[in-house]
């Protein structure tokens, strides 16, 4: 199917390397507790897996924070300002007992699928990415314009050694970046409702993060005489008052907007007016929890602590709240929304960490790094819509805004409905198929980007 890349010989050993990186348990539980050991078996595995990245004259690899890799590939026209493919090789812990179909660090292959942690988050872009590269300096390719790969080791707790030491070398080397494209969103198909066909979303921004910790402390006392209040009553009605009461609904004042424009036109029954099209979409999907996060900053209560005894009145409630923060909003105003929803001020209210939405990256006809994502997403899957969106989740890109003003979040990872639960669940899969796919993409888009400037906005970005 994709022989015009690869031979069958190629297809059968780059499965088998991309099964090898999933049976490392790269697993990031805490920011202290870290499988360093595995992590430096990864990087024996890259060195045995790719021996031409390795060895070429053409690639400057380094070690960053002693688990992360930086590889440096220079173009031939140093003019042209650089790029940047970045991934991650930690995953988040998995236990069989939850309910796997498979070992999840076994690369057990069921259907077609191969199942593991870390095959759709994210080792399916670490390997495609240097496989790609392998394969383009194997046929004799040397860029026009430069890239870095940048592989992370503790993107799944926040990414302070790997992605931000990656950005503390590249800043003092003064280096400024054409685009960034990092995990993030991916290809769904049927996960939209009332969408035909698959669309391809590109993250061009992430929701911001709070962790709050809200306490309420009483004088303790004996549950046969017990006050009007006690602590857990007073810290559960405030809990209450937050999920009764989520935050605005902000359609259309963020990056969602552009997602529901660009994807209009393939919404059932085409409607001649697109902005009653993109409302029905929107009607139609704000219910579901997956797409309720799109246009809102969401509230999760996410631990509840309090009591000693049975029979003590406990002095002390506690609890944690999560919010994702809508690009409309500032930190501060989500701040500001909790302690007015609450409205007691027996409940303190603590910010135990948190940041701002990420800057909205552009996606226009001029926009280089969009425009060239999106003509490699078309040439592969001709039958794709492809759309901004918004990525709900983090990425080690966040640390990246100072060195670009235009970071997208994509792979053209497939989801099916169910597939999106599988993200940091159970029976994580990724078909043999799609692991091709991401293959070539990788492959086709590091050709693309050797175009020196986009085509005239009003002739056709196939043309590219």
């Amino acid at each position: 199917r994709h022989n015009a890349v690869f031979a069958d010989k190629q297809c059968t050993s780059l499965l088998f390397l991309h099964a090898e990186a999933i049976r490392i348990p790269t697993v990031s539980s805490t920011n202290t507790d870290i499988n360093t050991t595995a992590l430096l078996e990864f990087h024996k595995l890259l060195r045995k897996a790719f021996p031409t990245v390795f060895s070429s004259s053409l690639v400057h690899h380094e070690v960053v924070a002693d688990y992360s890799h930086l590889f440096w590939v220079p173009g031939t026209q140093p003019a042209l300002a650089p790029y940047m493919l970045l991934a991650h090789i930690d995953v988040v812990p998995a236990s069989e007992s939850d309910g796997w179909e498979a070992p999840p660090f076994s690369a057990k292959e069921i259907d077609g699928f191969i199942y593991g942690r870390g095959t759709i988050d994210d080792k399916q872009s670490v390997m495609g990415i240097l496989q790609a590269l392998e394969y383009l300096l194997a046929k004799g390719y040397a860029p026009r314009r430069g890239f870095y790969i940048g592989l992370g080791h503790d993107e799944e707790v926040s990414g302070f050694q790997g992605a931000m030491n990656i950005v503390r070398v590249l800043k003092q080397r003064g280096v400024r970046l054409a685009f960034v494209l990092d995990e993030g969103l991916a290809v769904l198909d049927g996960i939209i409702s009332g969408l035909e066909g698959p669309a391809a979303l590109i993250g061009i921004s992430e929701k911001g993060q709070a962790t709050l910790k809200l306490s309420v402390l009483m004088t303790p006392g004996h549950s046969s005489m017990p006050p009007r209040e006690s602590s857990i009553g007073i810290l559960a009605a405030a809990i209450k008052r937050l999920e009764e009461n989520p935050m605005p609904r902000l359609f259309g004042y963020g990056p969602e907007r552009g997602t529901f424009e660009h994807l209009a036109h393939k919404v059932g029954h085409r409607r001649a007016i697109l902005t009653s099209d993109a409302k029905m979409i929107v009607n139609k999907t704000l219910l579901r929890p997956d797409t309720n996060a799109f246009v809102r900053t969401t509230t999760a209560v996410t631990m509840f602590n309090s009591g000693v005894k049975v029979n003590v009145i406990p002095p002390l409630a506690e609890a944690y709240v999560n919010l994702r923060i809508h690009s409309a909003q500032s930190l501060q105003e989500v701040l500001d929304l909790v302690q007015s929803t609450i409205g007691d001020q027996r409940v303190k209210i603590e910010l135990v960490d948190g940041f701002d939405p990420l800057p909205i990256s552009s996606y226009d006809e001029k926009s280089f790094g969009f425009q060239i994502i999106k003509k490699t997403v078309l040439d592969l899957f001709p039958e794709v819509t492809v759309a901004p969106g918004i990525t709900v989740g983090n990425t080690d890109s966040r640390h990246f805004k100072e060195l670009t003003n235009a970071t997208y979040r994509f792979a053209p990872t497939w989801f099916k409905p169910g597939d999106p639960q599988r993200f940091h669940g159970i029976n994580e899969r990724i078909s043999k198929k799609n692991y091709e796919e991401l293959v070539v993409f990788y492959f086709h888009l590091i050709q693309n980007c050797d175009t020196e400037k986009l085509p005239d906005p009003h002739s056709s970005v196939h043309e590219l």
